[in-house]
């Protein structure tokens, strides 16, 4: 007699995939911080507030967010003594308005990196500031030790976005998956989306939370565009499914 009982199909596990996330903008509200940090470091090295020189070095600033810093002020600044010393000044006076407590984790931020984490995903942060501004961020939120690995483009050779360095450095250090691929970015910049698209990433998601709106994120190469990085593992699981 033939047993036609049905055996029970077995579960495809989920894929465990790279998640590198940005900070500012994305997991971390920092209420408008980077222009009043670059505004008080252009004033150090002479530029006046209210000046066209000062607005046009602004809109610059808001223009390239999620670059390396240390990129925006060679740019703006022309030598490499004065992009130092603006980099420099941004960095202190960033560091004294993080001390003030004028940043903060986004809604569910810190949730979604746990969530991820617990359905074994691992987790990257990455940012354009340099280490020390970003370590203090770590601190100021109690973050240090949230994500599997932290990097800023020094950790990465020196570049940071729109080129896919961190990204791949976080591929690289980690060997949490073994095709790019199955690597997932999320930004709030144009930025954000070019690094993820040139380093081959298979989900490169915009959030809303930050820079740049829904046609700036699709036209730099978003694969999904999210209200906030919260909307990421629901994300994950309905492409796992």
């Amino acid at each position: 007699m033939t047993d036609t009982t049905a055996t029970p199909a077995t579960a495809t596990p989920a894929p465990k995939r790279l998640i590198v996330l940005d900070m500012a903008g994305t997991t971390v509200a920092d209420g408008g911080l980077v222009e009043r940090a670059f505004e008080r470091a252009a004033e150090r090295l002479g530029v006046e507030p209210g000046t066209p020189a000062h607005a046009a070095k602004l809109q610059y600033v808001r223009d390239t967010m999620g670059e390396s810093k240390i990129s925006v002020f060679r740019h703006l600044f022309g030598t490499e003594e004065r992009a130092q010393a603006a980099n420099s000044a941004f960095e202190q006076a960033y560091a004294e308005l993080v001390d003030g407590g004028l940043v903060a984790g986004l809604p569910g931020a810190r949730e979604t990196i746990e969530e991820l984490r617990a359905a074994g995903h691992t987790v990257v942060l990455t940012t354009g500031f340099a280490r020390v501004t970003q370590d203090a961020i770590l601190d100021a939120l109690g973050w240090r030790g949230l994500a599997d690995l932290t990097l800023c483009p020094a950790d990465a050779g020196g570049r940071g976005r729109p080129y896919p360095d961190m990204v791949l450095a976080a591929f690289l250090r980690t060997g949490a998956v073994d095709d790019v691929r199955e690597t997932v970015v999320a930004g709030d910049t144009a930025y954000d989306m070019l690094s993820g698209r040139r380093a081959g990433a298979g989900t490169v998601a915009g959030v809303l939370t930050g820079a740049h709106d829904r046609a700036t994120l699709t036209g730099h190469g978003a694969t999904h565009v999210l209200g906030s990085v919260a909307e990421l593992p629901a994300l994950l699981l309905a492409g796992s499914s």
